[in-house]
């Protein structure tokens, strides 16, 4: 009978070194938020790759940051319990970067037991000398850790780390259904989808300011009807998150659809509401409600 391989193979590092890009080039879905702001990721999702006899539970996680409040402290909860369960750890950095910005975390992968795999992303935008020297830089720093210089958004060297995973992986069963493509339901995506769009059109602080609760997910045959409500933390930010006359929202909503539609493949229509929940960020019962701390 044939092996079958099967583990967690989780994604750490700092925010914006393209951790939700590199799973989303594995799984094939766009599952985690990507943009260019900083901790866009706040859940651990888990991207899970089927094969005849493997399978492998990809990990995204937030970006490590020195925690300023309540909900940072439980983005930071999922990191760590990244690195505790994890089979494989693919440790991403970005070119030019120098460490973890916390000193523990670092330690912690440094003295792994487990296969580190430090990818060193974004090399499009290195020479080769550059390269070179982070390459070196990095070896001196995690004599333990292979190194894989890589893009993610080019999809440079992906398949390589991928078949190195499969390589690593110890012998196991498979842990979902082989038809499964994550662990979180699909309201958890709407709300994704549309807080993506809020940090795509919001600037300075409303998009981490802002939470999605999808109240109403009912699907038929030809269409999903969706009713979500946008939380944020003051009037004020009510009143510039639905925009003059309802325009933002409405564009909002708009951008929302037409991502759903595809990731659904039906027509969906949506409603969004706005509603002041003060302080939600620093309050453990509302984090809860929001699936933050446990």
């Amino acid at each position: 009978m044939k092996e079958h391989k099967s583990g967690f193979v989780n994604i750490i590092g700092n925010p914006n070194v393209g951790k939700s890009t590199l799973m989303n080039a594995f799984v094939g879905e766009k599952l985690s938020i990507i943009t260019s702001k900083a901790q866009t990721t706040r859940h651990r999702i888990f991207g899970i790759v089927n094969g005849d006899d493997f399978q492998v539970i990809f990990s995204d996680t937030p970006g490590i940051i020195k925690p300023a409040y309540e909900l940072q402290e439980s983005m930071m909860g999922f990191v760590k319990s990244a690195l505790e369960d994890a089979d494989i750890l693919l440790y991403m950095v970005e070119i030019g970067e120098k460490g973890l910005k916390d000193e523990a975390y670092f330690n912690k992968i440094k003295n792994s037991e487990i296969p580190v795999l430090l990818l060193l992303n974004k090399i499009d935008m290195a020479d080769q000398k550059l390269l070179e020297e982070q390459v070196q830089y990095w070896q001196e720093l995690l004599p333990k850790a292979e190194i894989h210089p890589i893009s993610a958004l080019q999809n440079f060297n992906v398949k390589e780390v991928f078949h190195r995973i499969l390589e690593l992986l110890p012998e196991g069963p498979a842990y979902y259904p082989k038809d499964q493509l994550t662990d979180k339901p699909e309201r958890f995506f709407v709300n994704e989808t549309i807080r993506e769009k809020i940090l795509l059109n919001y600037k300075k602080e409303i998009p981490y300011a802002v939470e999605v609760l999808t109240e109403e997910f009912l699907e038929d045959d030809d269409i999903i009807r969706i009713r979500s409500v946008i939380v944020v933390e003051r009037s004020t930010q009510k009143g510039i998150i639905i925009g003059h006359k309802g325009e933002a929202i409405k564009r909002v909503g708009i951008q929302a659809r037409k991502d759903l539609e595809k990731f659904f493949g039906k027509q969906v229509h949506i409603e969004l509401f706005v509603k002041v929940n003060k302080n939600w960020r620093s309050d453990p019962n509302q984090l809860r409600r929001f699936g933050y701390n446990s």
